[in-house]
């Protein structure tokens, strides 16, 4: 298994913007313009995922097979405790699909309206299979989103949301912030 990821030596070589301890990136995952890219600890990347554009990523976050994130300029930002799951696509750029300009990167920018903003999730947010977040959105700490999801508004904090578009279901308990505190102060010893 460990052959499947690049080793630390590797990784310094991609010339990341920054890059923390025990990192674990899948030889199978594309990088694009790593010098925008800054890692954190404890993470972990999987096999074919596509990493683009401005993106911060950080302590005890990962990445499953086949999601894509597309920074771009406004960039993603991956606080501690994150976990996105198989297939997610999240977007800090999107073309605008109305018809009135052009669309796709092979067309110069005065041709399109890109609709370009930020995206964040903040600590301990999940986002579940197949879902999609759109420009723009934060996820408040603690918030899931379920499987298949389309996330197109930011989530409250310790929400459960879910649908096409999604919308909060119900409150999510904080029980995992006294696991966080014991988990820290153990790995401090």
């Amino acid at each position: 298994m460990k052959n499947s990821f690049y080793n630390p030596a590797e990784l310094k070589k991609f010339g990341f913007k920054t890059i923390g301890a025990n990192v674990l990136i899948s030889r199978k995952a594309s990088i694009y313009a790593p010098e925008n890219i800054e890692i954190g600890s404890n993470v972990r990347i999987d096999d074919f995922c596509i990493l683009s554009g401005k993106i911060k990523i950080g302590n005890f976050v990962h990445i499953a097979p086949y999601s894509s994130l597309c920074g771009a300029k406004k960039g993603i930002i991956l606080e501690d405790f994150v976990n996105i799951s198989r297939k997610v696509e999240i977007f800090a750029i999107s073309d605008d699909f109305s018809g009135a300009s052009l669309t796709n990167p092979t067309i110069p920018d005065e041709y399109k309206n890109l609709l370009q903003a930020p995206v964040i999730l903040k600590r301990h947010s999940l986002v579940g299979a197949s879902c999609i977040i759109l420009p723009g959105v934060v996820l408040g700490d603690g918030s899931v989103v379920g499987a298949l999801s389309l996330v197109k508004k930011s989530t409250l904090n310790w929400s459960i949301n879910a649908g096409v578009p999604a919308k909060k279901i119900k409150n999510r308990k904080k029980d995992l912030l006294k696991l966080e505190k014991q988990f820290l102060g153990n790995l401090q010893k």
